[in-house]
């Protein structure tokens, strides 16, 4: 049987009650890799990098890529 938890101050927490023996032996899979660093942390060094981009870029890049593919 499967439950869905999730971890705070480092303890797991089940979504749900589960009704589970006193001395259960559990076994935790996490479902992908974690990150080493969070993924803002990661991406927040390359900020600013880039010039020449509109200022609205971030919020409307798929139109301007279309509009680049035509």
């Amino acid at each position: 049987m499967t439950y869905r938890g999730h971890v705070e101050n480092g303890v797991v927490v089940l979504d749900e009650p589960a009704e589970l023996p006193e001395g259960a032996v559990v076994e935790v899979d996490l479902p992908r890799p974690l990150p080493k660093k969070p993924a803002q942390a990661v991406h927040l060094k390359y900020a600013g990098s880039i010039e020449g981009l509109p200022p609205d870029y971030s919020l409307n890049y798929r139109q301007y890529r279309a509009s680049a593919n035509e």
